[in-house]
């Protein structure tokens, strides 16, 4: 991640890096985490370190402090890596399930074993696989922004409170886009259920159903999954005519890039939509086999044909805690910013660790603090 102020705003980047830490660097910030989140934990309980996780500036500074380039998009699966070492359940009653890259999907099968462990019930496990499920689900098929999901983590607690970060990349500007989940800021899966999304760049054209100016949408789009298949080829193919949605729009084909039809669908998936009849959007989204092509028709004829508009913003905000990129959603609250700082500060200073990492761990705080507000 990288921080430059051009007038009063403040921009977050996270290039692309490669490689790996070195061994002796890991081992340091397994101990730090490990100490660090044992006081966070024990002063305050597993609810709020799952809560400070899902803020994308505080989980930035975190993984500074434990040492990692503060100016990389590493920081997401190294400190996702380094908690599953330090985490234990029995210390800080927390687990974490998920990874990068082919460990991201190992998830399913670790929740189970992991909240036997914590002796949650059926219907608690079940939910922390919902949540598993829907949120890298909604970050790949339903907020189509450019970014394709790579990493995925998800913690949770002795209670079934959970957390998940998830990672995506976009392979023609080289850059990531983070996404933070919180159990308790979910209301319902496909309305505006992000505690943060940050990245550099805000893109001028992504289609957002969770948006609340989707929900109209979403209706619409269920309702054409759930009629005539027939019909719905049909409407598909009049709009997949390239000088059909020019007369619609009004604009150049090279202005269409937002409203470009998906060129192949699965009939087969629509034909099984058909006879499931999913009762709400959500429980089409999850269907499997409903991805991003599938939302995109969907959301597509719903607009275009039936006027149900759809969101075309940019859902990526700077935090949930801090404020927003370009004031948006809100500006930057420093006071704010401050308190979590000093929140981390706290924890630094109590970890169970020798001076001179202790010593060492504050200079780098105050190091990212100061890029963040530098004069």
């Amino acid at each position: 991640m990288q921080a430059r102020i051009v007038g009063r705003a403040q921009f977050i980047n996270l290039p692309l890096h490669g490689g790996h830490p070195p061994a002796y660097l890991v081992r340091r910030m397994i101990r730090l985490s490990h100490a660090m989140s044992k006081v966070i934990v024990d002063e305050y309980g597993p609810q709020e370190f799952l809560r400070r996780l899902s803020d994308p500036v505080w989980f930035q500074a975190f993984g500074c402090v434990l040492g990692f380039d503060w100016h990389s998009s590493g920081v997401t699966t190294v400190v996702t890596g380094i908690l599953k070492q330090s985490l234990s359940p029995d210390v800080h009653g927390i687990s974490i399930a998920g990874g990068k890259g082919a460990k991201a999907t190992s998830a399913v099968h670790d929740i189970p074993r992991l909240a036997e462990n914590f002796g949650l019930s059926d219907g608690k496990t079940a939910s922390l696989l919902r949540a598993s499920k829907m949120s890298a689900k909604v970050d790949s098929a339903a907020v189509q922004d450019g970014y394709s999901l790579y990493h995925h983590v998800i913690l949770f607690d002795e209670r079934g409170d959970w957390a998940v970060v998830q990672q995506g990349m976009n392979e023609e500007n080289r850059m990531a886009r983070r996404y933070h989940w919180a159990s308790e800021s979910v209301l319902e899966f496909t309305c505006e259920p992000h505690a943060g999304i940050i990245c550099a760049e805000k893109e001028q054209q992504a289609l957002d159903m969770t948006s609340k100016d989707s929900q109209e949408n979403q209706k619409v789009s269920l309702d054409l999954a759930c009629g005539d298949t027939e019909n719905l080829k049909s409407s598909i193919y009049r709009l997949g005519a390239e000088n059909t949605l020019d007369r619609w729009l009004g604009v150049k084909p090279v202005h269409l890039s937002g409203y470009e039809m998906p060129r192949r669908l699965d009939w087969d998936l629509f034909r099984r939509v058909y006879d499931v009849q999913p009762r709400n959007y959500e429980e089409l989204l999850s269907m499997q086999g409903v991805g991003a092509a599938t939302v995109r028709a969907l959301a597509l004829v719903a607009e275009l044909i039936h006027g149900a508009r759809a969101s075309w913003s940019d859902p990526v905000k700077y935090s949930f805690a801090h404020g927003g990129k370009d004031g948006v959603p809100h500006p930057v609250a420093r006071k704010v910013y401050d308190q979590s700082i000093s929140y981390l500060q706290g924890a630094i200073e109590g970890a169970e660790v020798d001076r001179e990492e202790r010593k060492e761990a504050l200079k780098k705080l105050a190091r990212f603090s100061e890029s963040m507000f530098s004069s």
